[in-house]
């Protein structure tokens, strides 16, 4: 699928509606696994891996079935970090981050159940140190990577977070 429609299927099974997403974070050693999507002409999205709740299930579930379906790892869900406000119109979600610890498999990059094959929007999963995620473009990195030190300094975060959403204002 060409990048510019790309950002169009984007808004057409995400935009316009807020959405309430959950992301895990998984650190082991001095890495953080993280996914990137492809979210229009040359426009990456670095993630950790999540995505949205589905109406009957818990947090847990929800966070459990979007890291296999993007990972191919099995989990356990562990503590609440933060609520983040993304809001970047179309796309306006709440995001919940939960603490994740891989019960088996090897990381390899699954696919959006919600998007047909030729329109996947995932395109690299990566374990990276700070450092690496910190040379990134800082356009294409999730908010809440931007302002930490550490990755330990990740999981201590609680609250609520909208790094300063200019459409709040």
């Amino acid at each position: 699928m060409s990048e510019d429609k790309i950002s169009k299927e984007i808004e057409s099974k995400f935009g316009h509606r807020l959405r309430i997403r959950v992301n895990g974070v998984l650190i082991e050693g001095d890495k953080i696994l993280l996914v990137k999507h492809k979210m229009g002409k040359d426009r990456d999205f670095w993630s950790t891996p999540g995505g949205g709740m589905q109406f009957g299930s818990p947090a847990q579930e929800n966070l459990s079935r979007e890291f296999l379906e993007e990972t191919g790892l099995k989990i356990t869900v562990e503590d609440f970090l933060c609520f983040h406000e993304y809001l970047n119109p179309p796309l306006h979600a709440l995001e919940c981050f939960f603490v994740v610890k891989r019960i088996s498999g090897t990381a390899t990059l699954g696919k959006d159940p919600e998007l047909a094959t030729e329109n996947q929007i995932l395109a690299e999963i990566r374990w990276m140190t700070l450092e690496e995620l910190q040379s990134l473009d800082k356009r294409f990195i999730h908010p809440l990577f931007l302002a930490i030190k550490s990755l330990s300094e990740l999981v201590l975060w609680k609250g609520y977070f909208n790094f300063e959403n200019k459409y709040l204002k």
